[in-house]
């Protein structure tokens, strides 16, 4: 989470740009935003409000609307070449799956045609992990699909009949307010950076922990007590290590005497992603909404380009109409496209962004403002039989009676609810308290 302010009010964000609220890991992170007294700053963004209701995909040179409500699925919208129903209706007779896992392209292919898994689908793989859908897990990257196909024996009854029993969270006030509301996803006024440095400041004030920022792990290493650590600005004990960690970094500092685990963890394939804030002068988008993807199909190296105006207009600069907008680009395609990340400069990835935003959108205007980012190793990518390999480091874990517990993106979840809430799971295991006993 990284956002640029500036001095103008503008603020432009590097990471996440908002927030869903759905679920037990939505209601979780609203909890903890109530708990650090951010309530007040947070912008909403409902179901109704145009950047929920259009969401664009870039084809054959050309925008689509995606369909939404009955409609959208009752017509022939392009890109596609049928109503989307008659590839939702049928899916309910196709028969259960027998793998234990597959690709997201295969099971959407399966289930509903090669059409929306070459399209759709493989957009949305490409904006939520930067990641290829024909390599990625269906298990680990969207395990409410699987687990619908497994309970229930159809994706669609498994949506509208609910898959067993999940987490209860309760729903604290801002919770609350959101389901009201019908938020769609949020953010915060200042970025989303408010969020650290709002955790920062509480556990300093709170007086009971010590915090080494800034300081990267050399190394650790087992003790009578369990663990010595080795950080850069001196050394430091711990009976237990929560570790959040990318996998590859936590693989560099652990005895060899984990020497399977290690493996394990470096068997982790991880992409670079490059993101580029343009500000531009005036109204410019030829369309309202909250962006527009682009399938593989259609352009490797370019993921998509978000609005972010449209969602978040309180971020613009408060004087003078601006519209801003970020191009993401690379992910599981990157080397094949850029080259290696140590080589590519920051002026081809800004020439390659405002080429797609006048290509895409029609803009002719130069950018008034502009950042490059380059995210080197940022998304973990699950691709088939993430989840056994979890299992089995957590389980060499268990065996060897390690005083570590495994957190963060690497493992159960990409998004920042799932990296969340995976810290609170990880200290209920440690405490002994139950997921509904709150902390």
């Amino acid at each position: 989470m990284w956002s640029t302010r500036r001095s103008d009010g503008a603020v432009f964000e590097h990471g996440p740009r908002g927030i869903r609220p759905a679920g037990a890991v939505g209601r979780n992170t609203l909890n903890m935003v109530d708990d650090l007294g951010l309530a007040g700053e947070i912008l909403p963004v409902t179901y109704s409000h145009v950047a929920s209701k259009n969401r664009y995909l870039y084809v054959n040179k050309q925008l689509h609307r995606m369909p939404s409500g009955i409609s959208g699925l009752l017509q022939t919208v392009p890109p596609f070449s049928r109503p989307l129903l008659l590839s939702v209706a049928p899916e309910m007779l196709v028969k259960k799956g027998k793998k234990e896992d597959e690709s997201i392209h295969s099971f959407v292919s399966r289930r509903f045609g090669k059409e929306l898994a070459d399209i759709a689908v493989d957009s949305l793989c490409r904006g939520v992990f930067a990641g290829d859908c024909r390599k990625l897990s269906v298990r680990s990257c969207f395990p409410v699909l699987y687990n619908a196909e497994q309970h229930r024996g159809s994706v669609t009854l498994g949506m509208l009949l609910g898959t067993g029993p999940n987490h209860v969270i309760p729903p604290g006030p801002l919770s609350q307010r959101s389901i009201k509301e019908s938020w769609a996803q949020w953010s915060l006024s200042r970025g989303m950076e408010s969020l650290p440095e709002s955790i920062t400041e509480f556990l300093e004030q709170s007086g009971r922990v010590q915090l080494h920022r800034e300081a990267a792990v050399k190394h650790i290493s087992p003790s009578a007590s369990g663990w010595t650590i080795h950080l850069e600005d001196g050394v430091m004990t711990a009976d237990h290590i929560i570790s959040a960690l990318p996998a590859k970094a936590l693989s560099s500092v652990l005895p060899l005497s984990c020497q399977p685990l290690i493996q394990q963890l470096q068997d982790i394939s991880t992409v670079t992603v490059a993101v580029v804030n343009l500000e531009y002068e005036g109204s410019i988008l030829p369309v309202t909404g909250f962006g527009h993807l682009v399938p593989s199909s259609e352009d490797q190296g370019l993921l998509g380009v978000v609005y972010d105006s449209v969602p978040f207009p309180e971020h613009n600069r408060p004087n003078g109409q601006t519209t801003r907008v970020t191009v993401m680009m690379g992910g599981a395609w990157f080397q094949e496209v850029f080259g290696v990340p140590e080589a590519v400069t920051d002026e081809r990835l800004l020439a390659r962004a405002t080429e797609a935003v006048q290509c895409h959108l029609g803009v002719t205007t130069v950018p008034s403002w502009a950042r490059v980012c380059l995210h080197r190793d940022c998304i973990p990518q699950y691709y088939q039989g993430h989840f056994r390999a979890v299992e089995s480091m957590r389980s060499f874990i268990k065996e060897h009676n390690l005083p570590l517990s495994l957190i963060g993106s690497s493992y159960d979840g990409v998004s920042v609810n799932d990296v969340i809430f995976s810290g609170r799971t990880a200290v209920e295991e440690l405490l002994g308290t139950g997921v509904n006993a709150g902390i």
